[in-house]
């Protein structure tokens, strides 16, 4: 079963309205449902619940230069956000993939979204009203 925040839900569908007719696809991270405020009882605390996105161009001078992704935090980016404006709820070959992969299509609302694995079968997704602990930047 994939979880997924109903915040992160929300600006994942917001951010493929906005970019149609072009696809977004962005990295997904997870914190663990232990560290979320809100309704968490039907997951377990040690669950990996999707609660952030990383856009793509985020490190890309660095990524360039060295050659790989070093904008991702260790641990992070595990699964990843598709959308498909042409209405295929499904993973595609050409999909960049990862572990776990959500897709929506239009016309981007709630029920236009699963959760697939890499080899495109689907699986259950939870939504999950909480939210992750407030992060902070280093001072």
């Amino acid at each position: 079963m994939v979880h997924l925040t109903r915040d992160l839900l929300t600006v994942l569908l917001e951010h493929a309205t906005d970019a149609e007719p072009a696809a977004v696809n962005v990295l997904l991270s997870a914190t663990s449902a232990a560290d979320l405020s809100g309704e968490t009882t039907t997951v377990d605390p040690e669950t990996p619940v999707l609660t952030h996105f990383t856009l793509p161009d985020i490190g890309g001078s660095v990524d360039a230069v060295f050659g790989m992704d070093l904008s991702t935090p260790s641990e992070r980016g595990r699964a990843r956000f598709l959308s498909h404006p042409t209405g295929e709820l499904r993973v595609n070959e050409t999909d960049d993939l990862a572990a776990v992969v959500v897709v929506a299509v239009p016309p981007w609302e709630d029920d236009c979204v699963a959760a697939f694995d890499r080899a495109g079968r689907e699986l259950p997704l939870h939504i999950v009203d909480a939210v992750p602990p407030e992060e902070f930047p280093p001072e």
